[in-house]
């Protein structure tokens, strides 16, 4: 009786895969050009010199979202994490600019946009109507 498990015999077929969908430039180190919103984001390294994102507020499937300049005070404790706050229907919405110049969220992580109002919009489309529960660090 052979001894091959099906997650065994699966995980080699998803390397093999992968690694004939990333062709020779993957093993070359070649860099490959971003996909989605990344694409429209600005260039490397002009996160920390590029200006301020503009500030933003409207009505998005039903949720007040809000960006600007940080107002104090916050889930964090008054020490906001960065020059640019996101809310939610009051609540805020942690975000980040990566060193791209694309921003991300704690509810998308994985998912970096051009712009904090996308974050937002992507925020609201995920929670797909529940409340945003405040971070909190414990």
């Amino acid at each position: 009786m052979s001894t091959i498990t099906r997650r065994t015999a699966l995980g080699a077929a998803v390397g093999a895969a992968g690694l004939a969908l990333a062709g020779p430039t993957a093993s070359a180190g070649a860099a490959t050009a971003p996909t989605g919103a990344a694409r429209t984001a600005p260039t490397a390294g002009s996160a920390a010199a590029g200006p301020a994102p503009a500030a933003f507020d409207e009505v998005y499937l039903g949720r007040r979202i809000k960006g600007g300049a940080p107002h104090g005070g916050g889930h964090h404790g008054g020490h906001h994490t960065g020059d640019y706050s996101v809310t939610i229907d009051g609540e805020e919405l942690h975000v980040m600019r990566n060193a791209d110049g694309t921003w991300i969220s704690v509810i998308n992580h994985y998912e970096p946009l051009a712009t904090p109002k996308a974050v937002a919009r992507a925020a609201v489309r995920e929670l797909q109507g529940a409340p945003l529960v405040p971070l909190t660090l414990a």
